[in-house]
């Protein structure tokens, strides 16, 4: 019987299970959460296509690595530290945007919260959602495009820059005339700063969101290229349909009515701006939800 338990022992004990410790089980939940947002952003970029290249070039490596072609062999090698930094030069935007992606405040909000429910400031009035709301239903009774984006954590200078200054005060009617056909502001974006419109005919970026349905067109996907790389949230009026949709964390909320967009501005309104307090954890709003693409 020894020597069958010796055998066992000495054979077969890569079967064994590993010791796995509280830090183990920890340190694999995170490394399973990091490989889950890397492949779903892969998937969503034009990496993905980088992606299945790499794939086929590895399959193609292992063969010759099989048939020993040693040539071939020599030539990967020796050009591997090349092709990883020509993948970072080529695909500069999308790592630079994951990155961003990454900084936003409303990332790390999903686990910690810095902030103090009892002591927040609103970010805007409620005189301001009231003629936002206004503006958008009458633009999209007349069929008028617009393109509304509000800043919240994340300062949109960058894009402010490319447009008209303005720093007016919000009014429907302003609104409303701004994106009328045939007038020197209506191309564009307008971005609202607190109770402001800061700027008019701003440029957004555009998604390259693989996924988005065809029939939006580059309005929609200036939509959701903003609100990809920063945390506002756009209101965006189709010009072919008159259909309102939202633009918010990269995802797009379409054919929304005046309660939806009115109950959004009042969620991020009273959101709390100052910094006081830190919590372990918070959970999902229970406003938020998966949104419609």
């Amino acid at each position: 019987m020894d020597k069958i338990f010796n055998f066992i022992q000495n054979n077969f004990e890569w079967l064994a299970l590993p010791k796995i410790g509280i830090s183990d089980i920890v340190e694999i939940a995170i490394i399973s959460v990091v490989i889950y947002y890397v492949i779903k952003w892969v998937k969503n970029t034009r990496a993905w296509m980088l992606f299945r290249g790499i794939l086929v070039l590895m399959i193609f490596m292992a063969v010759a690595t099989v048939f020993r072609f040693n040539t071939i062999i020599w030539i990967f090698s020796n050009t591997i530290s090349v092709g990883i930094i020509a993948i970072i030069i080529v695909f500069q935007p999308e790592l630079r945007r994951a990155l961003e992606q990454l900084g936003q405040r409303n990332t790390l909000a999903s686990i910690f919260s810095f902030d103090d429910q009892k002591d927040k400031k609103e970010r805007f009035t409620d005189r301001t959602i009231t003629e936002i709301v206004k503006a958008t239903f009458e633009l999209a009774k007349t069929k008028t495009g617009a393109l509304i984006v509000i800043e919240q954590e994340v300062v949109l200078g960058e894009y402010e820059k490319t447009g008209i200054a303005l720093d007016s005060k919000i009014s429907s009617q302003l609104l409303i005339n701004i994106f009328e056909h045939n007038t020197p502001l209506h191309d564009g974006a307008i971005i609202i700063r607190g109770n402001r419109i800061v700027a008019a005919t701003c440029y957004l970026p555009l998604s390259e969101n693989l996924s988005i349905n065809k029939e939006l067109g580059t309005r929609h996907r200036a939509g959701i290229g903003i609100s990809e790389v920063s945390d506002s949230l756009t209101i965006i009026v189709s010009e072919e349909t008159g259909k309102v949709s939202l633009a918010i964390g990269g995802e797009l909320i379409r054919n929304v009515d005046g309660d939806n967009v009115r109950n959004k501005l009042s969620y991020i309104q009273k959101r709390s701006i100052d910094v006081k307090k830190f919590k372990l954890w918070k959970g999902r709003s229970k406003y938020e939800g998966k949104a419609v693409k």
